[in-house]
């Protein structure tokens, strides 16, 4: 792992989560930009003093001289946005597969980059979109592909949250760094939050955001990036969409929420339920379909209908299956995955790009 040091938040949920199916052991790390953090971290995570790395580099040229049954296998990545790229490229370069969170690069041109090493490498690359995996919005995925619900024709996805709606104060380290340029991106809101309802709607639909017309804003004094904002699409299926994001919205958690709708049937489905997805039809009626109940998504469930499963676990999906390919590659054999790639990547920054760009200019409609 390189990052999720003393003060993160995503490093610990990535950790339990490859964790949880007990195909990932984590063995060695560069937990911060402190070499003395970053020991005393892996000490707390009974690595051995030797394997707790005082840089990112130092780890990928150690662990690449290491003999093959003892190296790494691959690598998270759970630092600001800034560092995704350096430490993504030194990886591939190094022969080590990819576990990346998003968004993926801070520039196209830096996406491009990482796609095009990827594919040269032939090493594996995951993005952790974990509302992917998800049992019921991959379950919803597979009906739409089976044609369940008749053409898709309106997408509406929208992702409130209220925990950015002050100034952010310095003790405040996952906020500070999403509001900085420097660490973030062009965008804050957009590139942190819609860019996971970017990639779930083309997720589940299947479709590609074609075009978009954008509004963003910044409520907070003396931010510069933006906190809200509004993105009308086109899919390249003719369909038409809203995805509205929102990190000022007092009194939200993380209340993502999808509804997409089909020429037959809808559905819809929600974060902070989501075990339940609603399938909704022409007469008025609706039929809501429970995960792990009577075998409905339940390849992707760990509990019974009933126990709750959500975040970790979905994160855990995508750790899971990334194994499963590590594991596949390193036997020659085929394996179909399921997570995100660095396609998904490149497309959720050109998507981050394109928003920020058509919000600046006068221009109506931008292509994506």
């Amino acid at each position: 792992m390189v990052g999720g040091g003393p003060g993160a938040f995503i490093g610990a949920v990535h950790r339990m989560a490859a964790r949880l199916d007990g195909a990932i052991e984590l063995v060695c790390g560069a937990f911060g930009r402190d070499a003395e953090k970053s020991r005393a971290t892996g000490k707390e995570l009974f690595l051995p003093a030797e394997r707790c790395y005082a840089s990112y580099k130092e780890m990928f040229d150690r662990e690449s001289r290491l003999p093959a049954g003892e190296r790494m296998d691959f690598v998270s990545i759970t630092t600001p946005n800034h560092l995704h790229f350096p430490v993504a490229m030194k990886a591939l370069d190094a022969g080590f597969h990819v576990v990346c969170e998003k968004p993926m690069t801070l520039s196209v041109e830096e996406a491009e980059a990482l796609a095009a090493k990827v594919e040269s490498t032939g090493l594996l690359f995951a993005l952790t979109h974990n509302y992917t995996a998800y049992p019921m919005v991959r379950l919803a995925r597979r009906m739409i592909r089976n044609g369940e619900i008749g053409e898709i024709r309106r997408i509406m996805v929208e992702y409130p949250q209220g925990w950015l709606a002050d100034i952010v104060g310095k003790d405040n380290k996952q906020g500070v760094w999403r509001t900085d340029p420097k660490t973030s991106g062009v965008s804050c809101c957009m590139g942190d939050i819609g860019s996971h309802s970017e990639n779930l709607a083309e997720y589940i639909s299947g479709l590609r955001i074609a075009e978009l017309c954008a509004d963003l804003k910044s409520f907070v004094p003396g931010r510069t990036l933006d906190d809200d904002g509004d993105v009308l699409l086109k899919f390249d299926n003719g369909a038409i969409g809203v995805l509205t994001a929102s990190q000022i919205a007092v009194g939200e958690e993380n209340a993502l929420k999808i509804r997409i709708y089909g020429a037959a049937r809808a559905v819809e489905w929600r974060q902070e339920g989501p075990d339940a997805l609603v399938v909704k039809s022409k007469s008025g009626g609706a039929q809501i379909l429970r995960r792990n109940w009577a075998g409905a998504a339940s390849e992707w469930s760990r509990l019974p209908a009933g126990h709750p499963e959500g975040f970790i676990e979905a994160f855990a999906n995508i750790y899971t299956d990334f194994a499963r390919a590590v594991a596949a590659k390193k036997e020659g054999v085929a394996y179909e995955t399921q997570f995100p790639t660095v396609q998904d990547g490149l497309r959720g920054v050109k998507f981050i790009h394109a928003v920020v760009a058509n919000a600046r200019s006068n221009e109506k409609w931008t292509r994506l």
